[in-house]
């Protein structure tokens, strides 16, 4: 199997990276191939130009190689901190460059506006580990967890990514390794 992990953190070192180093480590441990993509580190542009906007505009190589990564992909893990209930906006642009029409969901002929996607992605699963300085507990009161609507429903589910699981681990900022972060689901499986 083919795991496609998604990386967006600006500093390597972080507790992001040792997140994503752990999955890589697992996924091939287990005898699957794990596909990174450290977005910081490759200097990922986050930028949707008009030009690329249009279901066959012109997708610049980097791109292309990131598009047939995700749909060559069995299952799919992107790991990112929450900042202002939020991915980084490199990783948001890697959403709106690669979730592509074509690549991740396309418009049923006929659709008149609706805008109800068909799913194309063949990954069964999608996990999504992120890193908080929010308790779980006012994360979910006062906000109502973005980060899940956002990957859960607004991604995922209309890319035909059925099976679903967030893990959150905070507080990073008061965390050391005598008192780590302590982990938390925020959404059972889809």
């Amino acid at each position: 199997m083919n795991i496609l992990v998604i990386l967006g953190h600006p500093r390597p070192g972080s507790f992001n990276h040792a997140i994503a180093d752990a999955v890589c480590a697992t996924v091939t441990r287990n005898g699957h191939r794990a596909i990174l993509h450290d977005l910081c580190a490759e200097r990922f542009d986050p930028l949707l130009t008009a030009d690329e906007f249009p279901e066959q505009g012109a997708v610049p190589d980097p791109i292309r190689r990131h598009c047939a990564d995700l749909q060559a992909a069995d299952g799919i893990v992107i790991v990112h901190p929450n900042w202002w209930g939020q991915p980084p906006a490199i990783l948001k642009g890697w959403i709106d460059r690669v979730i592509r029409p074509g690549v991740a969901y396309r418009f049923d002929e006929g659709d008149n506006g609706k805008g109800i996607p068909v799913g194309l992605l063949m990954a069964k699963a999608a996990l999504v580990f992120n890193t908080s300085n929010t308790p779980a507990d006012r994360e979910q009161t006062a906000f109502g967890d973005p980060l899940d609507a956002l990957w859960r429903r607004c991604i995922f589910d209309l890319c035909g990514v059925r099976t679903f699981r967030r893990q959150m681990f905070g507080v990073i900022v008061t965390s050391t390794p005598e008192l780590p972060p302590i982990s938390w689901t925020t959404s059972g499986l889809n």
